[in-house]
Formats: C-alpha cells, structure tokens, sequence
C-alpha cells in the first residue's frame, strides 16, 4: 500500500507501512468464536472402556475396600452390602480407621450412578480420601468376591 504524504518543504514522500490493527482485530474475533463454537466439537462417547495400567503407583490394599460387581452389587471389605445400608456400613469402619482413606474397585460396565452412590456414602461416613482404582474389577476377582459371600 503506497500513499504520497506532503511533507513540511512541499516535497511528496511515499509512506509504505501496513497497518496490522484491523488484522489484528480480525484474529481475535475468529479466536473468541472458536472458543466459544469448540466446547461443541467434544463428542461424548458412552462406550469407554477402562484402559487397562500397566504402570503406575500400587494402591496398597486399606482396610476399607468397596467392590462393585457388574450386575450392581456391593461388597464392603469382601462382604456383600445391600445399597441401601452402604453407609451404615462405611459409618462403622470409619470409626476404627487411622487414615480415613477407601478403595472403590468397580467393573467395566458398572454405572457411574453405583460409583456415585459409594462416594456420597463415603463422604457422609467421614472418609477423606477416595480413590479410585484404575484398572476394573476383574471377572475372577468378582466371583471370588461371591464365593466368599457364599461360604460365610
């Protein structure tokens, strides 16, 4: 862009600079619309599979363990709880526990509604800490889990 300019001894000069503001202006609306037109993009996918750790910190076993089996039931220290006595149940083994820390250990499939229920229980219990295992309750971990129910 080429504009003459009149200087002060009546010469014409050539003022050849770009004025970046409008582009300036132009970028930072196309930036405010992409944040706000982006969140939209996200797709939700209500097929996630737990990835399986293959590192990573060890959970040491506590001695207060919620289990939550793919058909929806709950063991509270390998012994099975009927739902609606999970807190009754955390209450109690919250009382005899140094570190107010739980392990919630669920399947692949369990609803998050389940784990929701465990964590409201375990807060109004007194817990702490949650935390969550990575990896999923194991079909074989969930059958022991009912044997044992089975056998006392």
């Amino acid at each position: 862009m080429n504009v003459n300019v009149q200087q002060e001894d009546g010469r014409k000069k050539t003022f050849n600079e770009i004025n970046i503001t409008p582009l300036t202006d132009i970028f930072l609306v196309l930036l405010i619309i992409m944040m706000v037109i982006a969140p939209s993009f996200q797709t939700v996918d209500n097929n996630i599979k737990m990835p399986e750790i293959n590192s990573g910190v060890a959970i040491e076993v506590k001695n207060a363990t919620v289990s939550i089996t793919k058909d929806g039931s709950f063991y509270v220290n390998e012994k099975k709880v009927i739902p609606d006595n999970l807190y009754e149940s955390l209450n109690s083994l919250a009382g005899n526990l140094e570190k107010k820390e739980i392990v919630v250990r669920a399947d692949k499939n369990t609803k998050s509604s389940e784990i929701m229920k465990v964590m409201k229980a375990a807060q109004d219990a007194g817990f702490e800490k949650l935390i969550v295992a990575g990896e999923p309750l194991g079909s074989k971990q969930q059958k022991e889990l009912e044997k044992n129910e089975e056998k006392g």
